[in-house]
This record gives structure tokens, C-alpha cells and sequence, in this order.
């Protein structure tokens, strides 16, 4: 007998009787489900105060860094990648480490907090810059290979200027001019360079050093091999 064609007390039958079979299961997914909402919540009150806690400390860093008390700045940003890993302040700590060892002359400290921050940051943007970051700290330690491999790993299109400036720079360490050219010239022709693209630019100049001109009007720049005779 099928179930639409039972008269109602016989659908009230079947229904305790599902109900009877069913009770500790039904009791059991109601405070499974009660469970979760609780945790969930806890849950995300515990990652807001988590982040309150992360932003304090990286404020003093700030202040820190500010005051002008760099050993200050480096113990607070080493507790903040060690008590908030995954933060966001954690990776711009290192970022401050870095910038901090630099000051330095610390190139080998800056390059381990690069990487940290490189490893740890869920940020597609920021984590193209650290590589570019970490490509420049690799061309001052003499290892132009490293370096072309970090600016290589950069998705296209992310800072294409200093992409292609740092790639320039690394073909330059490398005695390969003509890349190095063909690279300023990309960085150069990039519009988001605008004042770089101005006469007598450090990159300008990077670029002359391996044989390259750019027009004194600016616009699309030249080999200096193919400017016309004067």
C-alpha cells in the first residue's frame, strides 16, 4: 500500500513509528548540528582576535622602526612570524627584516626573511613583489642565476617594469649585453615606468652601457646600432 493512499491515522502510525526508530539518530544530527554552529563561531571569534593581536604587535613594530630602534623592529617581527604565521602582518614583518638587514649590509639575513615571507604569503601580488625583492638581494650577492630564476617565477603581467629592470640586471652580471638590452628596453616601454622614461634615467643609462638609445622625445626605444647616420 503506498503511503499517499493511507488514511491519516495510519500516516500518523507509520510517522511515531519512524519517529521511535529514528529518535537517537535524529538527537545525535541536532546536536552534531549545534556542535558546529558553536565552533564555528568560536572559531571565528578566536581568528578576530587573532588578527587584533597580529595588527598591535606589527603597529609596534611600526613604531619601532619610526623611532629609529631597528633592534626593536627585528624582535618584535620575529615574534610576530613566530606567534602569527599565517598573518599577513607576518609576512610584512619579514619584509621589514629584510629591508632592515639590507641596512646592514646583512644580505644573507635578508634573504632568509625573504624567503619566509616569499613561502608564507597567500597574496598573489604581494608575492610576486617579494620575489622581486628576493631577485635583487640574490643580484647583490653575486648569484645572477638565482635571480633570473625568482623574476622568471613571477606570473606575467606583475610588475613588468621591475621585471624586466632586475632581468636586465642579472643578464648584465651574466656578460650576455644584448639581452640585457632587449630587457631595459621592455622596462623602458612600459608605460608604468612614467619619470623612468625621462632622459638621462639610471635605467636609461643601464640601457646605453649594452649599446642601447631610446629617441630624446621618448616613445619606443632603439638599439643604438640602428639610429640613422648623422
Amino acid at each position: 500500500m503506498s503511503f499517499d493512499v493511507l488514511d491519516e491515522h495510519e500516516q500518523g502510525e507509520l510517522v511515531q513509528k519512524w519517529l521511535r526508530e529514528n529518535a537517537a539518530a535524529i538527537a545525535a544530527g541536532i546536536a552534531l548540528g549545534l556542535v558546529l554552529i558553536f565552533g564555528w563561531r568560536q572559531w571565528n571569534s578566536h581568528q578576530a582576535s587573532q588578527n587584533e593581536a597580529a595588527a598591535s604587535r606589527y603597529q609596534a613594530l611600526a613604531d619601532a622602526v619610526e623611532a629609529k630602534k631597528p633592534d626593536d623592529a627585528l624582535q618584535v617581527a620575529e615574534t610576530l612570524r613566530t606567534e602569527f604565521p599565517k598573518s599577513t602582518y607576518a609576512v610584512l614583518a619579514a619584509l621589514q627584516q629584510a629591508e632592515i638587514a639590507v641596512g646592514k649590509n646583512d644580505l644573507a639575513g635578508a634573504a632568509s626573511a625573504l624567503d619566509w615571507a616569499r613561502e608564507h604569503a597567500r597574496d598573489g601580488s604581494l608575492g610576486a613583489l617579494i620575489a622581486l625583492r628576493s631577485a635583487r638581494v640574490k643580484l647583490a650577492q653575486g648569484d645572477a642565476d638565482a635571480a633570473l630564476k625568482l623574476v622568471d617565477g613571477v606570473p606575467k603581467g606583475s610588475y613588468t617594469a621591475t621585471a624586466a629592470e632586475i632581468r636586465g640586471d642579472a643578464y648584465v652580471k651574466l656578460g650576455r649585453a644584448d639581452d640585457a638590452r632587449k630587457a631595459y628596453e621592455e622596462a623602458l616601454a612600459n608605460p608604468a615606468n612614467g619619470a623612468m622614461m625621462m632622459p638621462g634615467s639610471v635605467l636609461e643609462m643601464k640601457l646605453e652601457d649594452v649599446g642601447g638609445s631610446m629617441p630624446a622625445t621618448g616613445g619606443l626605444v632603439v638599439p643604438a646600432m640602428e639610429k640613422p647616420a648623422s
